[in-house]
């Protein structure tokens, strides 16, 4: 890179200002201290040096696919089914039935139930038995949500909660477009039940998934048009109810992380300002709409945003002051996957593969799947030449990554 740029007589700087990112950063990345895992930050780094994506790092050419470990995932046929389940119309035969289902919002609060286990497996980061658990759940809610009922607004809330479950599900199985699929269904249902702020919750988990398809534009915008639907009542300190302030903080959150995957420094510390502020107000962590949203949880993101940024000893600074124990386990194990970039970052191979270690042991599946915890190990297999540690190389085969 740092030839590259030396032909096309750019300084560090001029680089950094083309692409958005510091000087310090470019100086990082050329020294080989601070890898460069976004397709993005690739793209507009290769389209100002003039050269291809697959010059500056060759596996970057087939992005989703080295991150899939060779195109597998656990439980994709889990997930091949619930694709299909999403396509064509969720109910079609009730629509030319002469027979309603009375008895199916009789069942609601076993219905609930069921979607609260849902959610408790995404927050244990079980994506499999998510995946098999709403292959049921879905139908059960669309046809109970066409039987005639007063009970039926709770059902389409239900509803929407479950498609916001399976978009999670989706996006941290890298099938981001199944996800919008889901996360758009999430919104029909919650706009029917007349629920509001179901349907700002199911516009943060599309946000989510364009955010993983690297689509920032479209995940801000969905972010921003949610904020400001809330800023009215969140400006009412007086009445302004702790489930919109939980919907408030997170969406900020996202709006600091997506701004902080762009290289946009000053709109990463405002989302974290604005969300602090909120945590601050309601004062204890809080799981509204599934959000996990707390004090905790902006620290947490800071830890994120800071090494998006490249600025690794703030991340690890942040990160020593951090209980995430309150958290749920997939919340946890993504902080220290954090933790792990940020000592990647600094080439600490030793604690970073102790971070991920730890995160493993919370949850597997997720540091076996995703994205970011992989490119670490394949990071530290490239830090430790031919004789990588036992811990590490042990770990490289579970999580099917080659240096």
């Amino acid at each position: 890179m740092a030839e590259l740029r030396r032909r096309r007589g750019l300084s560090q700087k001029e680089l950094g200002a083309a692409i958005r990112r510091s000087e310090s950063w470019v100086s990082q990345v050329e020294r080989d201290v601070l890898p460069v895992e976004r397709l993005s930050v690739l793209q507009r780094l290769a389209d100002v040096l003039g050269v291809a994506v697959r010059d500056l790092r060759p596996e970057a050419a087939e992005p989703m696919a080295a991150d899939r470990g060779d195109g597998h995932r656990p439980g994709s046929a889990v997930f091949e089914q619930l694709r299909l389940l999403l396509t064509g119309h969720p109910a079609l035969e009730q629509l030319f039935g002469d027979t309603v289902d009375r008895e199916s919002t009789e069942q609601l609060p076993e219905l609930r139930l069921r979607v609260d286990l849902a959610w408790q497996l995404a927050h244990e980061s079980r994506l499999v038995e998510v995946g098999s658990s709403l292959l049921d759940l879905i139908p059960d809610l669309e046809h109970a949500a066409r039987s005639p009922s007063a009970k039926r607004p709770e059902v389409l809330s239900l509803l929407s909660r479950a498609y916001q479950v399976a978009a999670t599900a989706f996006t941290r199985q890298e099938e981001v477009d199944a996800a919008w699929v889901a996360a758009d269904r999430a919104l029909t249902a919650a706009e029917e039940s007349g629920d509001a702020l179901s349907v700002v919750a199911g516009t943060y988990r599309m946000a989510q998934a364009f955010l993983r398809l690297q689509r920032l534009e479209q995940a801000e915008q969905a972010a921003r048009v949610s904020v400001a639907a809330l800023a009215a009542q969140v400006a009412d300190e007086t009445n302004c109810r702790p489930e919109v302030l939980s919907l408030y903080g997170s969406l900020q959150l996202m709006l600091g992380v997506i701004a902080a995957t762009d290289g946009n420094r000053a709109a990463a510390r405002a989302g974290l300002s604005a969300a602090r502020s909120a945590a601050e107000r309601l004062g204890e962590g809080r799981n509204d709409f599934d959000t996990e949203f707390g004090p905790t949880s902006v620290a947490v993101h800071a830890v994120a945003v800071a090494v998006e940024l490249g600025d690794a000893g703030e991340a690890l600074d942040t990160a020593r002051m951090v209980d995430a124990s309150v958290l749920s386990p997939e919340r946890q194990a993504r902080f220290l996957v954090d933790v792990a970039r940020a000592h990647a970052q600094r080439r600490q191979a030793q604690e970073a593969l102790d971070a991920l270690l730890n995160a493993e042991r919370l949850t597997p599946e997720l540091v076996h799947t995703d994205h970011r915890a992989r490119e670490v190990v394949r990071d530290l297999l490239q830090f430790a030449g031919r004789r990588p540690a036992d811990e590490l190389r042990e770990l490289a085969g579970r999580a099917a990554v080659t240096p």
